[in-house]
């Protein structure tokens, strides 16, 4: 799965994931996209929006600086840890929010520097374009990859949800999810929000 810390929906894709995982014989991978680097030059983005892309950049860029040190593995905690904080505790984005995260994790507190700098926008966009191109334009996070049953890539945007489901109900969701998303031609099923994202 692809995420931007920062992004609720994402996190309670995530959360669901680790639910599935349970139930499932699933082994999720999380990797690292980014929503500024996605609506970076794109006009007509409403103004809340705008606002709200503003402190994107430093979670995910302290995220790919962690993976290119300690590997891919690690962005499972690290994400727990910053997505613990965003979405739970509500701190607030910057220095204080990235050191308290690799701290409860063990990890070097020099990553947090990285927030503030492009020494890993490439690695950044390498790993965004990994995960969003075969997804299709214009989607964003949630992105998940999965094999399909003719072993190449299955790549989709989604699922949205709200609350997280658990237990069964997120094992239903994700069999359901995979039989959709692996029917050729299958591309869109949609409804639109009525509830704001409640964390899980």
């Amino acid at each position: 799965m692809w995420f931007d810390p920062k992004c609720p929906w994402a996190w309670n894709t995530s959360r669901w994931l680790l639910e599935v995982e349970r139930v499932r014989d699933v082994e999720v991978r999380f990797r690292v996209m980014s929503l500024w680097l996605l609506n970076d030059g794109r006009e007509g983005l409403e103004e809340w929006y705008e606002r709200w892309l503003a402190d994107t950049l430093g979670p995910v860029r302290v995220a790919i600086a962690a993976e290119q040190k300690y590997g891919t593995p690690v962005l499972r905690d690290l994400y727990t840890a910053l997505g613990n904080r965003i979405h739970h505790d509500k701190t607030p984005i910057g220095r204080e929010l990235y050191l308290s995260a690799l701290d409860e994790i063990g990890l070097d507190a020099g990553l947090a520097d990285a927030a503030e700098a492009d020494d890993f926008d490439e690695a950044l966009r390498a790993s965004h374009h990994a995960g969003l191109d075969p997804v299709g334009e214009n989607l964003g996070t949630p992105s998940i990859h999965v094999p399909g049953p003719d072993g190449k890539v299955n790549a989709f945007f989604g699922p949205v949800v709200t609350p997280v489901p658990r237990g069964e109900d997120a094992g239903r969701l994700w069999d359901g999810v995979l039989l959709v998303t692996a029917a050729p031609g299958f591309f869109e099923l949609k409804r639109g929000r009525t509830e704001s994202p409640r964390v899980g």
